[in-house]
């Protein structure tokens, strides 16, 4: 009797990835639903978590009822102590400021690196020290089959851009996904351009909004 051939296909990483939440716990509470329903993996928030750093109690306590791992980056609406806060409070939330996670095993191999802030605000960092945030992250899962890299601003040079007349994309960002080459650059910041996807050379652009998106890599 034939021996059966074990199944070569790899199983995608499945996310759900959703930014400007803006101190709305409905908003956190119908996510973690949509998770769940969807069986995601790992949910990814952009930043923008609050509204001018005002304390929300219990904002992410929807994700963890459901027992879903949730990484998270500063937007430019709270510091990078209060995502430092949530990473203690919540034992499943971990930062991905200038960090990164890597799902590898016999099935995929994925790299998740990111840098939060934004080049305007009241916690606006350099361009500079945005791009060094991303290779600090990136250097650690650079030799992941595939990457995904998270901002909290958009690139500049963008069809995302151009959706606002106040919020100037990011050269540092830009820069990053020419030069490393992520194969999905994940952003929010710019409501107006919730959803929209474009490239990016071999890079999917997606401003993911706060519905949220579910991402299969």
């Amino acid at each position: 009797m034939a021996k059966k051939k074990k199944s070569t296909k790899q199983k995608k990483l499945k996310i759900l990835a959703a930014g400007d939440i803006h101190g709305d716990t409905g908003l956190t509470k119908k996510l973690a639903e949509k998770a769940k329903k969807e069986k995601v993996d790992i949910v990814i928030l952009t930043g923008d978590l609050t509204f001018g750093n005002e304390p929300v109690n219990g904002l992410l306590k929807p994700f963890e009822k459901e027992k879903k791992q949730v990484l998270l980056i500063p937007g430019n609406h709270e510091p990078v102590s209060t995502i430092n806060f949530l990473s203690e409070v919540y034992s499943n939330v971990k930062s991905l400021h200038s960090y990164s996670v890597r799902f590898k095993s016999k099935e995929r191999d994925v790299g998740i690196f990111g840098a939060g802030s934004s080049n305007i605000g009241i916690f606006q960092i350099s361009e500079r020290k945005i791009y060094n945030l991303l290779k600090k992250g990136f250097e650690k899962v650079k030799n992941s089959k595939k990457k995904i890299m998270v901002t909290h601003v958009h690139p500049s040079n963008t069809l995302i851009e151009k959706f606002t007349d106040f919020f100037k994309g990011s050269s540092g960002v830009e820069r990053a996904i020419k030069k490393f080459k992520p194969d999905i650059a994940l952003c929010s910041h710019v409501h107006e351009a919730a959803g929209i996807e474009e490239k990016i050379g071999n890079t999917r652009v997606i401003n993911v909004g706060k519905k949220g998106k579910i991402i299969e890599v």
